[in-house]
């Protein structure tokens, strides 16, 4: 069943209108628990070309994430995205999975079906009946909207001049935190402000010590 969450609705998430203001969607559409977008999320947004080096450093922070319990928000299109999704869909902390077109006759598969129904994952979509097939322009609107839910967002690759690249621009002109691994590969979005992934791991880790009481 699909959701429509309503610009003036109390579960329509008050980031949107902060950060986008009149390009904020005038209604959501949600397969799911609507209530985990109130959790804090961490933004996952990839190029679709992904280096080797950054490819083993992600499959690896995307296990550490699943098992710290890290809620993750992504469109989960690029090759390296789905991946990720696959891996978190082994856990039981909240994803929010954001396509670049309409839910109605969206096509998931199994698991993520099962997901949906045990209230761990939620389908997320700002795009109406009428956006059948996926465009360039709405996957770039789709990421936007996926860097504006986010708390920080974390990109493991982002192609200069790309739709990756265009999105991380956007965030870090909005002050918002955005974290890359300190691979040669990343040097140029390292270079326009993006933070060491290690410091975002490290506060994460802080956070676990002290909430078990190290």
């Amino acid at each position: 069943m699909i959701a429509r969450i309503e610009r003036g609705d109390s579960d329509y998430p008050a980031v949107l209108r902060d950060r986008l203001g009149d390009d904020a969607p005038p209604c959501l559409y949600a397969m799911g628990d609507a209530a985990m977008l109130r959790h804090q999320l961490l933004g996952l947004v990839c190029s679709v070309q992904c280096p080797g080096s950054v490819v083993i450093k992600t499959l690896d922070a995307i296990r550490a994430l699943r098992d710290a319990g890290v809620a993750v928000i992504g469109g989960f299109h690029s090759p390296m995205e789905r991946e990720c999704l696959d891996i978190l869909l082994r856990g039981d902390q909240p994803v929010i999975f954001c396509p670049a077109r309409r839910l109605a006759g969206l096509r998931i598969g199994r698991i993520p079906r099962r997901a949906v129904k045990e209230g761990r994952l939620l389908v997320l979509s700002p795009f109406a009946e009428s956006f059948r097939r996926t465009t360039a322009a709405q996957a770039i609107q789709r990421n936007n909207l996926v860097a504006a839910l986010a708390d920080a967002v974390w990109v493991p690759h982002a192609a200069p001049g790309g739709k990756t690249w265009a999105t991380v621009h956007t965030a870090l002109e909005r002050r918002q935190q955005v974290f890359a691994f300190d691979d040669e590969a990343n040097k140029s979005i390292r270079e326009i402000g993006a933070r060491p992934f290690s410091e975002f791991m490290d506060k994460l880790e802080s956070k676990a010590s002290f909430q078990r009481g190290g």
